[in-house]
């Protein structure tokens, strides 16, 4: 998912000149997220099954990628950026398959371990995408995104899922779930969360180096280390979670993001734009990480997938509305003074929304 993400913006506006269209093409990952994660969550409740729809999204992972490193037009990659959406939502039952493994009260460090885990994986694909691209231009990268979703594939196939009782959804329960503050607090603060990153660091923070004279590897590097430090931020959450009060991290991160969006607002030269993305990675990792284990934690085994399809839908929805946006906004007053309006809003609701989490 993520060989082609350090030059995907990049690519995109090889294909049109308008960054608006470039944002509504890259924010279709979380607008499809945002549509099929919650069904997804339920679903695989309902059946008792979370190996069928985890070896469908493989699937759809090689074939987004194929279709965007063959397109030949703005459309096309939309489509193919659609598609890795889909796919992409199927990390709601990989999370709650590891989770179900340990005690409820261990979810807040055991997701941020997952997180971390992740970021490796991430921060290994985004390092080579510079060589990939010198190698075979930007079609090189879906290509081989598109072999290791077929590895990934093969792999799981071969993987034992436990058995678990069915569990038929009722809209009280639905209703009850959806409306638990518990549940739906740590959802919205991370959709806001979600949707400064995903304005900035995946979408136009790359366009910017490119103007500030970055090369291909460049902005590879730039995405690894952004992600090594969502790796950092993860595992120091899992080491430290039982002793640090939630809130008071969740307010940091905040800050952070804020203080990030402000130095792409003035940068002018590269060094700048790095430690904004140093800045970005440690607060993305821990604030993703915090709120995800949140929103699961009181949470019974039989209603966890339905919960966790609910919380990655509704912060998918700041992965589809930061670059869209971002892009309208981007294109009416320029890049860098997007990023000035973005870091203060988010900042603001951010901020208000912390103050509605539960202390414990």
């Amino acid at each position: 998912m993520y060989l082609y993400v350090p030059t995907l913006s990049v690519y995109a506006a090889t294909k049109t000149d308008n960054l608006a269209l470039v944002g509504i093409a890259l924010a279709q990952y979380g607008l499809w997220q945002a549509v099929i994660r919650f069904p997804l969550g339920i679903a695989a409740d309902w059946v008792g099954r979370r190996k069928p729809f985890i070896l469908a999204g493989f699937a759809l992972a090689g074939l987004g990628a194929l279709w965007m490193g063959l397109s030949d037009s703005i459309n096309g990659l939309l489509v193919g950026r659609a598609i890795t959406g889909v796919a992409a939502s199927v990390w709601v039952l990989l999370v709650v398959a590891v989770n179900s493994q340990f005690p409820p009260e261990d979810a807040v460090r055991i997701t941020a371990l997952i997180s971390g885990i992740n970021s490796v994986a991430r921060m290994l694909a985004t390092s080579v995408t510079g060589a990939l691209n010198a190698w075979g231009g930007y079609p090189l990268a879906f290509f081989v995104a598109a072999g290791t979703a077929a590895v990934a594939l093969l792999t799981m196939v071969g993987i034992r899922e436990p058995a678990r009782p069915p569990k038929a959804p009722s809209l009280g329960s639905l209703g009850k779930l959806m409306t638990r503050r518990d549940v739906l607090v740590p959802s919205l603060l991370c959709a806001v969360a979600q949707f400064a990153i995903w304005a900035a660091s995946f979408t136009f923070t790359p366009i910017l180096a490119q103007t500030l004279g970055a090369s291909d590897g460049t902005l590879s590097l730039l995405t690894s280390m952004n992600i090594g430090l969502v790796m950092l931020g993860s595992f120091a959450t899992s080491a430290v979670a039982k002793r640090v009060n939630a809130r008071g991290i969740v307010v940091s991160t905040f800050s952070v993001i804020t203080l990030s969006m402000g130095m792409l607002t003035f940068a002018r030269s590269l060094p700048l734009v790095f430690i904004a993305q140093v800045c970005f990675g440690l607060a993305a990792g821990i604030s993703y990480s915090v709120l995800m284990g949140l929103s699961i934690r009181d949470v019974d085994e039989t209603q966890r997938a339905t919960a966790m399809g609910l919380f990655q839908a509704v912060y998918a929805i700041g992965m589809f509305a930061g670059p869209w946006f971002s892009g309208i906004l981007a294109n009416g007053i320029g890049i860098q003074p997007m990023f000035g309006v973005v870091g203060v809003v988010c900042l603001i609701i951010g901020l208000m929304g912390t103050r509605q989490l539960a202390e414990k």
